[in-house]
């Protein structure tokens, strides 16, 4: 099965992509060199399926584990919460030595991962995806951090794991919702880099939970070299992964989080990309069906019908990291599999964008 390399200067690690390595977690992870007590964080809803079997792996492996819940949900990426489990690893005698599995989905990677960067100065963590959005993204490249009421991830650090296993089996206990928006992620990845891929989206039956590892790892794969060339988003390389992201979390963070699943608003954002993409960037009106055709498939939303105003969207937007010195870096296309970072977006464009993904599509 496919192991991707994330090749860094001193925090290279790699991605292991294979049916069923969640139940040899414990070896996966011996193998990499680290030892110590183990502070196994999850969420609720994940726990009832997979905690008994990572913990029983890594305690077969030799390891110490104390086993640490949060509750399901984005309003788990919270400072609060980071306490909180600070505090709790503290209470179970964790220290330097130990070490961070975070089992679950994008929440709960990102706030393990900070809580892993912050307790102690700083300790290992590995990262056991659940989800096609953790999977595919948020469980590679290092970005950690919870929401405040301004805006998404505005607090937060770069704290590269040590190892991400990813079993696509795990997904087929997703419910249908969070497995279609995770698609999001998917579809993202073949836009700006790998038209190729969307024959193969197509081609998929939006209800067969059997994922192929090979679409995965291609995902991993166009992650990891992203990665590689701007680690921590100064060249402006990373920032093509931000494509549907500027406008979309605007969306998610100003209807309340948890109103829409993140690959939901992201989908809003795709549209208003493409809306602008299709102005500003001489995308074909072809190419914009298709991607549009393709979000449908998976069942993501295209049509902007919340009760928020475009106004609260632009101020939450201009609080996003995405603004360097009050001017915005906006994704858009050229082509399918042509990214591309614009600084000649205006706020007036943007006004317009949104106001067109309230349009029927």
């Amino acid at each position: 099965m496919p192991t991707i390399p994330v090749n860094l200067p001193d925090r290279s690690y790699d991605i292991l992509v294979e049916p069923g390595c969640i139940n040899r977690t414990g070896e996966c992870i011996r193998e990499t060199g680290l030892t110590g007590r183990v502070a196994l964080i999850t969420d609720a809803n994940v726990a009832l399926h997979y905690s008994e079997t990572v913990q029983s792996s890594l305690q077969e492996a030799g390891f110490e584990v104390s086993a640490h819940l949060i509750p399901p949900g984005e309003s788990s990426k919270s400072m609060e919460q980071v306490q909180s489990l600070c505090r709790s690893l503290i209470e179970h005698h964790h220290d330097r030595g130990s070490f961070i599995v975070a089992l679950g989905g994008g929440v709960v990677g990102d706030v393990a991962g900070f809580v892993a960067s912050i307790f102690y100065r700083g300790i290992p963590f590995v990262q056991v995806p659940t989800t096609i959005v953790a999977q595919v993204d948020s469980s590679v490249g290092g970005k950690t951090g919870v929401n405040v009421p301004e805006g998404k991830n505005l607090i937060g650090t770069f704290q590269q794991p040590r190892l991400v296993l990813v079993d696509p089996e795990v997904l087929a206990t997703l419910p249908d919702l969070v497995f279609h928006e995770g698609f999001a992620e998917v579809i993202k990845h073949a836009a700006i880099r790998d038209a190729g891929m969307l024959e193969v989206i197509e081609a998929m039956d939006p209800d067969d939970r059997k994922v192929d590892p090979g679409l995965i790892a291609d995902n991993v794969s166009i992650k990891a070299r992203i990665v590689e060339e701007d680690e921590r988003e100064t060249s402006g390389t990373r920032a093509l992964l931000n494509f549907g992201h500027t406008i979309g979390h605007a969306i998610e963070s100003t209807a309340e989080y948890g109103t829409l699943l993140h690959g939901e608003a992201i989908s809003l954002g795709v549209r208003a990309a493409l809306y602008l993409s299709e102005k500003k960037a001489g995308l074909s009106r072809e190419d914009t069906t298709r991607l549009l055709a393709i979000h449908r498939q998976w069942h993501l939303p295209l049509l902007l019908d919340l009760d928020i105003s475009t106004e609260s969207i632009m101020a939450a937007l201009a609080r996003d990291k995405k603004f360097t010195s009050g001017r915005i870096r906006f994704v858009l296309l050229k082509r399918l599999g042509g990214a591309f970072v614009s600084d000649e977006i205006t706020r007036e464009d943007i006004i317009e964008a949104i106001e067109h993904v309230r349009t029927p599509v």
